[in-house]
């Protein structure tokens, strides 16, 4: 049975991180932090600059060593799983880092099959209709696929490193600021596009984001990074109703403006 093929039970998380502590020298960026993510819900991951937000992202994922705690994936503890068992969660996640790191050398084809060619026997041919299946699930034209990222706009960016996210049929997917640099509109647009993925793949979605348009519209629930740990988390009206310095000048500032509105 795949890895994927979630056997929890519906009510178990499946992220679960526990007692996280990550540090660089001297300094420490998470402390015993605690955090769920559960099943189908998009959780918006929200804190000031430098706290450590994607920080923690890149941790679950592997990328960051941890000084203490565990992160379990469908319920399997990734530090002690078993190396094919580790490989096969791997596979059911996939990541649209900040600035879209596509490959500049590669066509957007290219770049979105490059999962394909890491974790699967496919012909050049299948490879090739998959990778137009997945540029235009996220809403790309046919042209754009041999296009290379330089001829790219900012929005086409974020939409090729989301296909290239969605290509080995994940079940997660991690985002780190998808909207970072998108105008209004475009932020809008990929915001739909997530919330409509989700709805169509039943995708479980990490996006850490500064974004309150995002928090507010399509988040199911935020996290709110501080102190080293997740401070709350909740609902938009659990955030607005936080008794916090940094919680409320962030969710009722002057920038905030509407955002109480629509959490009630």
């Amino acid at each position: 049975m795949s890895v994927c093929a979630d056997h929890l039970p519906p009510e178990e998380p499946i992220i679960r991180c526990r007692g996280i502590t990550v540090g660089f020298g001297d300094k420490l960026v998470l402390e015993d932090l605690d955090l769920d993510v559960r099943r189908g819900e998009i959780l918006g991951f929200v804190g000031g600059s430098g706290t450590g937000k994607s920080v923690l992202m890149r941790t679950i994922l592997g990328l960051n060593p941890k000084r203490a705690g565990r992160v379990e994936v469908f319920g399997h503890d990734l530090d002690t799983v078993e190396p094919a068992m580790r490989t096969g969660i791997e596979r059911c996640w996939g990541v649209l880092f900040q600035h879209g790191a596509l490959f500049s050398s590669l066509t957007v084809r290219q770049n979105v099959q490059v999962p394909m060619r890491e974790h699967m026997d496919l012909s050049e041919r299948m490879m090739d209709d998959l990778a137009r299946l997945k540029l235009a699930m996220v809403g790309l034209p046919p042209d754009a696929a041999d296009k290379f990222p330089s001829e790219l706009s900012g929005g086409m960016i974020k939409r090729a490193s989301l296909a290239r996210a969605l290509a080995l049929d994940p079940a997660i997917v991690f985002l780190d600021e998808p909207t970072s640099g998108l105008d209004p509109i475009g932020a809008g647009d990929f915001d739909d596009l997530i919330a409509k993925l989700r709805d169509t793949l039943g995708l479980t979605v990490f996006m850490v984001t500064h974004d309150l348009d995002s928090l507010a519209t399509v988040c199911d629930r935020i996290a709110v990074l501080g102190n080293r740990r997740v401070l709350i988390d909740g609902t938009l009206d659990d955030m607005l109703a936080f008794d916090h310095p940094w919680v409320k000048a962030y969710f009722r500032g002057t920038r905030a403006r509407g955002i109480a509105a629509r959490g009630h």
